[in-house]
């Protein structure tokens, strides 16, 4: 897998806004400030293509951009838990992350995104635990890994994994700042998008 190129596509500020399409979708989500948009820019190797700031809680809608035209679609979900914001802010960002989650077609899996240097906390287990309900497919990304030597990052990693019951190949391990972990998520991606190519066995 390799992003040549990517582009903003639309956002979506209410339920009947989705995108109801078929070419896939990967989806990112994960508390205000984890990293989301940085995310973005640094495996589609664009600076500027989703909107970043210092000020947690900013991405108030879902955003979609276009990788490899048509090759399949991120989809930036807007950040939980921010404390800042009020309860009906809030309610409006629940109801619309829970709504993209049932309604997108094209969904094929969610980047959950984890700040490698925080416990995962409440409402990173309650969104892991609604993926598992609903049997979608997940991928976990711990962010920030520049934060961190080498061994505390694996460490952390490995303290994740332990948290979440999941394995540690199961995690992985990403920097936007020194551009470290690309390869492993392009190749998770590569590996979403043959199974949704597989032909179905009569």
């Amino acid at each position: 897998m390799v992003i040549k190129n990517a582009e903003f596509i639309t956002s979506a500020g209410t339920v009947e806004q989705i995108i109801k399409g078929s070419t896939p979708e990967i989806a990112v989500v994960g508390r205000s400030n984890v990293g989301k948009s940085s995310f973005i820019n640094f495996m589609c190797n664009h600076g500027r293509l989703a909107k970043t700031s210092k000020e947690p809680g900013r991405t108030r809608l879902i955003n979609y951009f276009d990788v490899n035209k048509g090759e399949f679609i991120f989809v930036d979900l807007p950040g939980y838990g921010f404390a800042k914001v009020n309860d009906n802010e809030k309610a409006k960002w629940g109801k619309i992350i829970e709504a993209y989650l049932q309604e997108s077609t094209g969904l094929k899996n969610v980047f959950v995104l984890l700040d490698i240097r925080r416990e995962p906390n409440a409402d990173d287990v309650q969104m892991l635990n609604y993926l598992y309900h609903y049997n979608i497919p997940f991928t976990i990304i711990a962010t920030k890994g520049d934060k961190l030597s080498r061994s505390a990052g694996l460490k952390r990693k490995r303290e994740i994994a332990n948290a979440l019951k999941v394995g540690v190949g199961n995690v992985l391990l990403t920097s936007s700042l020194n551009k470290s972990g690309a390869q492993e998520v392009l190749d998770r991606i590569e590996n979403i998008l043959e199974v949704e190519e597989l032909p179905i066995e009569e």
